[in-house]
């Protein structure tokens, strides 16, 4: 019979496509039928007013179908602390089902076979066909999916207050020159210029902002993203230094330790007049009813306008046991990519669709101008990992240049040409 079912399948093309439509059918109506409610343990640091509403509505739908959703929520904001409770669970063999994890940490964790194969799903519903490349590579470990891709957040964002600055008598810097002078005039005029949370991944983002800014998506991708020890150590790297440490003199005494949504509030209520955040920023604007365009406005960072900063948050699926926790964990994994879900995650977070196709019609402006700008970026390759958020390097190299990056800001007695030495070490840390 084994023989017969070979040969009729190598003679007859149309029956191996038949057998394979078959097997995806069968997947599709796994996924879609009603199965014994599983467990779904989920860890994020979503905390905010913005990030709870945007994980609510996945939330929600799952447990529709009669799964249990157990949020484990660990609070700050780049995940740091999410991580260390992460890896003593995994140790002790008690991991989550889905973990927010991003970029190459993804590969670590896979590598230690901790990660489940969810290929089934991802044949199924045609991942490859909805996503581009660029992101679903970062969701594959030797060619098979072990997590699922939630949105783009563009990084290189300039979040305003208008009114602020219309009463100043400034306009939007689009280079880091006009930045200091508008920041001139609005210290003169009381305001904080520049919001800021003096946490290590909060400098991390101001100061890879800058390098962009200041050298271009070339020097970004060599000394950032390639860790070139002649970029590091460069008149271009000294440049940027110089400029991301005069920001701190127009933040406030008070920025040390301060979460970012905190400094976003400042903006919001016309504290501050400006700050350098990813676009999770907006979600915080929404939340309070803001109005993208009239209450506040998004414009690239100075220097960046042509260049995109990304961060591509993703839940990684984690072995578990029972037929009814693996089916609630392939349904999650299924519904993360949904067009429902997409579009009302993506609404409430502040970030696009990561899937192809999905409509911006209820988005606002700064959302439309960010879909715009990461498809021109793609064309241009200007299309670019953000280090500060564990998208572009390895986590040992990417903790040991954040420190240096901090360190330099609160020293002022560290020269630059101490910070791109001791960047250049940092760059090796395995």
């Amino acid at each position: 019979m084994k023989t017969s079912i070979k040969k009729t399948t190598a003679h007859r093309p149309w029956t191996r496509r038949a057998l394979l439509a078959t097997a995806a059918m069968a997947t599709m109506a796994s996924l879609a039928a009603p199965a014994q409610a599983g467990d779904l343990e989920v860890l994020h640091w979503w905390t905010s007013g913005g990030e709870a509403k945007a994980i609510s509505g996945l939330k929600d739908q799952l447990q529709a179908k009669g799964h249990k959703w157990k949020d484990f929520a660990v609070a700050g904001g780049a995940g740091d602390a999410a991580m260390t409770v992460l890896k003593s669970r995994a140790i002790s063999g008690n991991a989550p089902t889905a973990a927010q994890i991003k970029g190459p940490l993804l590969q670590d964790w896979a590598a230690e076979g901790m990660l489940a194969n969810i290929d089934d799903v991802a044949k199924a519903e045609h991942w490859d066909d909805l996503l581009l490349p660029v992101i679903s590579n970062i969701v594959k470990y030797k060619g098979h999916y072990i997590a699922v891709p939630v949105n783009v957040h563009r990084v290189n964002w300039l979040w305003i207050n208008p009114e602020v600055m219309r009463k100043a008598g400034v306009k939007p810097p689009t280079t880091w020159d006009e930045f200091f002078v508008a920041a001139d005039a609005l210290k003169k005029a009381g305001v904080t210029p520049l919001a800021h949370g003096g946490q290590s991944w909060q400098d991390f983002t101001t100061f890879e902002t800058v390098v962009l800014g200041t050298g271009g998506p070339e020097f970004y991708r060599k000394a950032l993203i390639q860790l070139d020890p002649a970029s590091l150590k460069s008149p271009t790297m000294e440049k940027s230094l110089t400029t991301f440490r005069r920001l701190k003199a127009y933040t406030d005494r008070n920025a040390p330790g301060r979460d970012w949504n905190l400094a976003t509030a400042m903006v919001m209520k016309g504290e501050a007049a400006m700050q350098i955040m990813g676009d999770w920023a907006k979600g915080e604007f929404l939340a309070a009813g803001k109005t993208a365009g009239k209450d506040f406005l998004c414009v690239p960072a100075p220097g960046t306008a042509k260049s995109y900063t990304f961060n591509v948050d993703s839940f990684a699926m984690f072995k578990v046991k029972g037929d009814a926790n693996q089916q609630a964990q392939r349904e999650m994994a299924s519904a993360i990519l949904s067009p429902a879900v997409q579009e009302s995650f993506n609404l409430e977070k502040g970030s696009i669709p990561v899937r192809k196709g999905v409509s911006l019609a209820k988005y606002d402006d700064c959302a439309k101008a960010s879909a715009a700008d990461f498809a021109e970026a793609g064309k241009a390759n200007t299309l670019l990992p953000s280090i500060a958020h564990g998208m572009a390097v390895r986590p040992a190299a990417e903790g040991a240049i954040k420190d240096v990056v901090s360190q330099f800001w609160n020293s002022e007695s560290i020269t630059p040409a101490q910070a791109m030495d001791r960047l250049v070490s940092a760059a090796k840390t395995q």
